[in-house]
C-alpha cells in the first residue's frame, strides 16, 4: 500500500524523533529497530521503508540532532545578550536531568566514536557547521572569523565537557557543583570580553 508523501514524510520525521530520544537517552547500540519503531507507533517491517540499515537511521539522527542544536543557537542569537542565555540554559539542571531531549553532543559523548564511519562523518560535517554558524553569535567580543569559530570551539567544549562530567556522577551535590563552576566561569569570560 502507498501512502501520501507528506504521510510518508511524517512517519520518517517521527522514526527520526523517536531514534534520536532513545540514542540520546542510552546510546546508538543499546537501542534495536524494533524499540525505535514501537515508540514511533509503527511497525518493524516499515523501517526499511525509510532506512536501509540502522546504521543509515543511526547517521541521519547524528547530523539532524546537531543540526537542531544549530537552530537552538540561531534562535538564542535573536534574543538579547544570546551567549549569556545560551551559558545559563546549556548548564542548568534542567538540561542536565533530560538527555533524551537535550543536546546531542554531550548525550551521544564518546559513544559517536565507536560508532561506523559514515555515522562518524555525518555528525563531523554537522558538528563543523554549528561551529561556523554559533561562531558570530557565541562569539560576539573577538573579532575575526578563525577567531571567533575558535572561541565557539571553546566554549562548547567547556560546556559539553561539563554537562558530560555533571551526567556522568552519582552525587548531586557533586554534578551540582560541576555545571555552577563552569557556568559562572563561562559567565565571567563573557562579562570580561564585553568590556
Amino acid at each position: 500500500m502507498r501512502y501520501p508523501p507528506e504521510e510518508t514524510a511524517a512517519k520518517h520525521e517521527r522514526i527520526l524523533e523517536e531514534a534520536a530520544r532513545l540514542f540520546r537517552e542510552r546510546g546508538f547500540d543499546r537501542v534495536g529497530v524494533a524499540e525505535v519503531m514501537k515508540a514511533a507507533g509503527l511497525t518493524h517491517g516499515a523501517f526499511y521503508a525509510h532506512f536501509a540499515s540502522k546504521e543509515a537511521l543511526a547517521a541521519e539522527v547524528a547530523a539532524n540532532s546537531v543540526a537542531r542544536g544549530r537552530g537552538l543557537i540561531a534562535e538564542a542569537g535573536k534574543a538579547g545578550s544570546p551567549q549569556v542565555q545560551y551559558v545559563r540554559s546549556y548548564l542548568s539542571r534542567s538540561h542536565r536531568g533530560d538527555p533524551g531531549a537535550g543536546c546531542a553532543m554531550a548525550s551521544f559523548g564518546s559513544d559517536i566514536a565507536r560508532q561506523p564511519e559514515s555515522v562518524r562523518s555525518a555528525y563531523s560535517a554537522e558538528l563543523s557547521r554549528l561551529f561556523d554558524e554559533m561562531a558570530p553569535v557565541l562569539s560576539e567580543a573577538v573579532t575575526g572569523a578563525a577567531a571567533q569559530r575558535a572561541e565557539a570551539i571553546r566554549l562548547m567544549s567547556s560546556m559539553v565537557g561539563a554537562l558530560v562530567l555533571a551526567r556522568c556522577v552519582n552525587d548531586p551535590k557533586l554534578s551540582d557543583e560541576i555545571l555552577l563552576a563552569v557556568r559562572r566561569a563561562e559567565l565571567k569570560r563573557l562579562e570580561e570580553a564585553a568590556g
